[in-house]
């Protein structure tokens, strides 16, 4: 059973002891609902297990996972740092007014805009990700006459999804300097000769969904190496290691993630055995959770309408939304759990799959589940789907975007609206 698989006294599914019938019948399908204190939760668990081991460190929220204005509030109310990774992500934080220190920039290809934009406002920290952008970077701070502070992004060659973790092969990435063949150091090197560039430590990621600490274990002995390495051939010192997101939330009974809190212990074990033995100061931890801080607090709500029999194949029901609003199963086979919320105490006798209504027969949010007897207007809530869900929405079909809810001390909050017809099409201009 799913942990937010809670029930009121007319068997209706709720969150935040709120009845998710009461909600979708207020707000509409689909719809995206947030438990705030389980966000709260989530966030503490991180930020509380470093407090209590004495250890200085940064919590940064993944703005990738979702951002809005009320979920960065919430971030910044939670005294967590932020990772962001465009100019739209940053914006979206300036408007929440998030503090601009505490604001960290990621990714592949950051174009001069993006970066003009986190110097022009004094973010915290650019994680440098290749020799173009050093360049770049380097440029527009003399330009603006501004310092900044970086990490350097490695791979360390060590590759970790859910149970599995992979030593080698992980030079082949889009991301980052490889530490093996020599481009961190060669890079490291590059930036030593910019006066207006401070290189605060290193930084990587080892992948996403990881039930295990094995993974991060190994990548924190891969970077000591180098560490060690560059401490006597540079004599530098790291202030600060950024060992990334990827901790697992539980999608399905499947799923068997670890507490949030075991992942930080295991790290600052491993971190302090490292400084012993390389006789090392102890540096800053950050780490940059998203999915493991809203993905189980958000579900989503359907409606249920057409409903297809295929004798001796498979019964689908359809629900009015899919792909637009979850696009993970179609793009990842990403699999999840759900229940009828009007029906939630009924016994589940009948298997279906769920089918959303795009017109793309790889439309199918839920393959094969036990369900109660499902009819036209029954709510269907699908768990754990506040991690790119609503983040990677899209207007296929033409559909809006759906609404975004938050429940706190049992109040519901309209925290982003529904999308009319009208929005969708306000950029569009004649052509006659």
């Amino acid at each position: 059973m799913h942990e937010m698989r809670k029930v009121n006294d007319n068997g209706h599914l709720t969150i935040g002891n709120l009845d998710t019938v009461y909600l979708a019948e207020k707000y509409g399908t689909p719809l995206f609902v947030y438990d705030v204190e389980r966000i709260r939760k989530n966030a503490r668990l991180f930020v509380d297990t470093f407090k209590k081991l004495k250890v200085k460190a940064q919590v940064a929220y993944a703005s990738k996972a979702f951002s809005s204005i009320a979920m960065l509030q919430v971030a910044r109310q939670e005294a967590l740092s932020l990772d962001v990774v465009s100019e739209g992500e940053l914006y979206t934080a300036l408007q929440a007014a998030f503090p601009v220190e505490k604001i960290h920039m990621h990714g592949n290809n950051k174009s001069r805009k993006e970066l003009e934009m986190a110097v022009q406002y004094n973010i915290g920290c650019i994680v440098v990700d290749n020799f173009y952008e050093i360049e770049l970077l380097h440029d527009i701070l003399v330009h603006q006459q501004k310092e900044m502070e970086v990490l350097l992004r490695v791979t360390p060659g060590i590759e970790a999804h859910t149970h599995d973790y992979i030593l080698t092969g992980n030079e082949d990435s889009k991301f980052g300097f490889d530490l093996a063949n020599g481009q961190a150091a060669k890079a490291f090197q590059k930036l030593q000769g910019f006066d207006r560039i401070h290189v605060k430590g290193l930084h990587c990621h080892i992948g996403s969904q990881i039930f295990e600490t094995d993974g991060f274990i190994m990548a924190v002995r891969r970077l000591f190496q180098s560490l060690a390495n560059w401490k006597q051939t540079y004599g530098f010192e790291a202030e600060v290691l950024n060992l990334g997101g990827g901790f697992g939330i539980q999608y399905t009974a499947e799923d068997e993630p670890l507490a949030l809190d075991q992942y930080v212990k295991a790290l600052v074990e491993e971190i302090n055995s490292q400084v012993n033995t390389y006789e090392m100061n102890f540096p800053e931890i950050w780490i940059e959770p998203g999915r493991a801080i809203v993905g189980n607090a958000g579900i989503t709500l359907y409606s249920v309408g057409s409903q297809k029999q295929i004798p001796n194949v498979r019964d689908y029901i359809a629900v009015d939304g899919g792909m637009t609003d979850n696009i993970r199963p179609a793009l990842y086979q990403a699999k999840y759990d759900a229940v009828v919320a009007n029906k939630a105490t009924q016994p589940t006798t009948n298997e279906a799959s769920v089918a959303g209504k795009c017109c793309e027969s790889g439309d199918m949010l839920i393959w094969d589940i036990s369900l109660p007897e499902v009819e036209a207007g029954d709510i269907l809530a699908v768990f754990s789907t506040g991690a790119y869900g609503y983040s990677m929405s899209n207007h296929y079909n033409r559909f809006p975007k759906a609404a975004v809810v938050f429940v706190e001390n049992g109040v519901d909050t309209l925290v982003i609206k529904r999308e009319t017809y009208q929005d969708m099409i306000k950029n569009d201009l004649s052509y006659e």
